[in-house]
């Protein structure tokens, strides 16, 4: 009985009422816990003050959550995408206190209706791959000295110890460098 109060009292762990000094810390909070837990997240919805912009709420769901509408692309696609959404319910909303000017969690639904993902492939999961600011100088000098981004995929993979802890995928380093790309 005392082991489950401890693990309900993690401070990793998001409950109602929790403060957070703005949207993306509330943000970076569920995401932590969903990369410890064995999901991805997204941005569902957010409502705005119509004079000033601010986000006055905010929910982030399970990656999971809803069903995709009609697919209105050709049928003859090469590489259609995988149906992932089931429907899943786990939620966490936050909402901007106008007093203390700072977000309260306001809903946290912890049940998932699928299988979460195993500790050592979280990393590969949507929301928990990240290009650190290190990796994207290194992507970039790789790029300028015209080494093939399949070349210096592997060579990172290898920097780091294996493909497994680098954090980021082929694609997300393409998709990188076509934004780097397109602002500058």
């Amino acid at each position: 009985m005392e082991e489950n109060n401890i693990v309900d009292d993690c401070g990793w762990k998001p409950k109602v009422g929790m403060p957070f000094d703005s949207e993306q810390a509330a943000y970076h909070f569920y995401n932590t816990y969903g990369g410890k837990v064995g999901f991805s997240i997204r941005k569902a919805y957010a409502n705005k003050n119509k004079h000033t912009k601010e986000i006055t709420s905010r929910t982030v769901v399970c990656y999971k959550e809803g069903s995709r509408g009609i697919d209105k692309r050709d049928p003859l696609v090469k590489n259609p995408r995988q149906e992932v959404r089931c429907g899943c319910g786990a939620r966490f909303s936050i909402k901007l206190d106008r007093i203390s000017r700072k977000y309260i969690a306001c809903d946290f639904v912890e049940h998932h209706n699928h299988d979460l993902v195993p500790q050592d492939c979280i990393h590969m999961l949507p929301s928990q791959r990240k290009i650190s600011t290190t990796q994207a100088v290194e992507v970039e000098l790789a790029s300028q000295s015209g080494i093939p981004l399949r070349s210096a995929y592997e060579l990172f993979g290898r920097e780091s110890g294996g493909r497994a802890s680098l954090g980021f995928t082929k694609l997300d380093q393409k998709n990188y460098l076509r934004s780097k790309r397109q602002k500058d």
